[in-house]
């Protein structure tokens, strides 16, 4: 079992440490007493939980005295116990805290007091971390690759497609909704009609001529470079819906040629909602 413990100065990124791991199948819990750790730890184990994440900060003071004595018994029971330490400069936890408007937790009047406590409180955590994170020039993005390479962990990517008609209505659950309807409709074709865009015959109806390959690949350049955008910026998946007028000729033809196109992004098929399963 790997049991992650995360701790840190208030504003220094343990909430998007956490979420990191939690996105990268961790079990993970936020301000948890050391106490607790090897209950946590037995529990998961008995669960086959083989990931576990903890945060442990300023908010469980009451219970940092038996810091030494929680992390030796844990390291008795769990082989692989890792403790990180995050930490920024006080000028930029100060932004942070101005941005967010959050009330620190040692409640002192002055933000900059504050910082300096829970550095002292924090210091025997820190001496016994394995590794220290600076988190002042970081955004969210960095810190969480800075993470998944620590753990050597590499991070997958779902690009989700989704088809539907606008007749229809279109979803609302999605980052991004790409428009089909300018492309030559096989609706109008009876010999199609009643066919699908998994038909080889309606996506060469779709692809007919040089304007609407030329839109599928402006189309095709667009989505990857904003997927990619989402990738490197630290999203595990994007969901995007292709739309035509019934959501069963064009926007169908191209998710299933987009497919094809972006398998290295982890482009896959969820839902052809307005598709009718059979001719009709």
């Amino acid at each position: 079992m790997t049991f992650i413990v995360i701790s840190g100065l208030s504003g220094s990124g343990k909430s998007t440490a956490l979420k990191t791991l939690e996105d990268a199948d961790y079990f993970a819990t936020d301000n948890l007493p050391p106490e607790l750790w090897g209950a946590l730890g037995d529990l998961a184990a008995a669960r086959s939980i083989d990931r576990v994440a903890v945060t442990t900060d300023a908010r469980t003071r009451d219970f940092l005295a038996a810091l030494d004595s929680s992390l030796l018994r844990l390291k008795q029971r769990r082989r692989d116990v890792r403790v990180l330490f995050l930490e920024a400069d006080a000028e930029v936890l100060l932004k942070r805290y101005n941005l967010t408007r959050r009330e620190h937790p040692l409640g002192d009047p002055s933000l900059m007091l504050d910082f300096r406590r829970e550095r002292d409180l924090l210091a025997p955590l820190r001496a016994v971390s394995d590794t220290v994170i600076d988190t002042t020039t970081f955004s969210a993005a960095d810190l969480n690759k800075r993470l998944l390479d620590w753990l050597n962990i590499t991070s997958s990517f779902d690009l989700r497609l989704f088809t539907f008609g606008f007749k229809h209505a279109p979803p609302r659950d999605v980052d991004l909704v790409l428009d089909m309807r300018t492309l030559p409709n096989p609706f109008y074709s009876p010999e199609l009609r009643e066919k699908t865009g998994l038909d080889a015959d309606v996506a060469a109806y779709v692809f007919q001529d040089g304007a609407s390959e030329a839109f599928y690949q402006h189309t095709l350049t667009f989505l990857r470079d904003v997927a990619e955008r989402a990738r490197t910026g630290g999203r595990h998946s994007y969901n995007v819906a292709i739309g035509c007028t019934g959501g069963q000729h064009r926007s169908v033809a191209v998710a299933a040629r987009l497919e094809r196109d972006l398998t290295d992004l982890g482009a896959r098929i969820i839902d052809h909602r307005d598709m009718p399963t059979q001719g009709g």
